[in-house]
């Protein structure tokens, strides 16, 4: 008896699960009862959300973060689905999320911020953290002013700031002792970007030993904080010139941009756990719907390790 009691319970699903699967039948009734769907658009919505059911297993659905989601539409691509059946599942999971909202099981509605498929393939490459090493050693003592150039590349990965962004920071923006700098972006917004160890002993290293030397070339003392060869402002084609050369130099692939280094440092703060919103917000994004496409760089990242390294990948 005690055995046969055991397998029964071994066989219930989780508190969890059963919870979900208890929303599913509410979300079908509604669908079906209130909002007076077809009875092949609910069936439709019921095996897509039996999937996610599947994928959820013993967690709970309030307690998912958006790069929990994120995996799911992971796990819905590794099962061979077609690009469309992906974004069915996609609009599926949305709707039922939306319901569980009216019912007060959620607050917000994360599933909203699943892109489409489409939106996966525009999204860039990124550099390794080895790759980045290298790249920002590039500069050296034979290069004329390569205590600038490595403080550039070092603003660039630890702000997430555009090129032109770095190009027009002001000496007065960047404020060391504070570990910050103060960004101008799109639609002229500022924003507060924290500055790494890293950073600040680049940028010292060239405040002491480089600009006064590039500052004395011109009459007016300069406020950029990054100075041509003539004293003037680094301009953004400059940087992005400097950066090609540098990338070309230590082998990194050729299409290497300033626009590289801003979508490393999106992925691998998200990567290392970072809030999505924390996120959207250093890196100055309008909608958040826009940041949240590094979650699926990362997710690529992911299964190619799982490809290359799993025995019955």
């Amino acid at each position: 008896m005690a055995i046969a009691r055991r397998r029964l319970l071994q066989r219930r699903p989780p508190d969890s699960n059963r919870a979900a699967r208890t929303h599913l039948e509410g979300f079908a009734a509604y669908a079906a009862g209130e909002c007076h769907l077809a009875e092949n658009t609910v069936a439709a919505y019921r095996r897509d959300l039996e999937r996610f059911v599947q994928w959820l297993g013993g967690r709970s659905i309030p307690a998912l973060s958006i790069r929990e989601l994120a995996d799911y539409v992971g796990w819905l691509d590794a099962r061979k689905l077609a690009a469309a059946s992906i974004a069915r599942h996609i609009v599926s999971l949305k709707v039922f999320f939306r319901y569980l909202q009216l019912e007060g099981v959620l607050r917000d509605n994360l599933a909203e911020l699943l892109g489409s498929r489409k939106l996966w393939e525009r999204v860039p490459k990124v550099l390794g953290v080895e790759q980045i090493e290298r790249l920002f050693t590039a500069p050296g003592r034979s290069d004329p002013w390569w205590r600038r150039d490595r403080a550039f590349l070092e603003l660039l990965y630890a702000t997430g700031c555009r090129a032109s962004e770095i190009s027009h920071l002001k000496l007065s923006d960047v404020h060391l002792d504070e570990s910050y700098c103060v960004c101008c972006g799109k639609g002229d917004k500022e924003r507060m970007v924290p500055l790494n160890f890293r950073a600040i002993e680049a940028f010292r290293a060239y405040l002491q030993a480089e600009r006064p030397k590039l500052a004395a070339r011109v009459s007016t003392p300069p406020d950029w904080a990054l100075l041509s060869q003539r004293g003037k402002r680094l301009r953004r084609e400059r940087i992005w010139e400097l950066l090609k050369e540098y990338a070309r130099r230590v082998g990194a692939p050729p299409e290497v941009s300033p626009h590289t280094l801003r979508h490393s440092f999106a992925t691998h703060l998200l990567a290392g756990g970072a809030d999505l919103r924390h996120v959207q917000e250093m890196l100055g994004h309008a909608s958040i719907a826009t940041t949240q496409i590094y979650t699926h760089v990362d997710l690529t990242r992911l299964k190619a390790v799982h490809r290359k390294f799993h025995p019955r990948a």
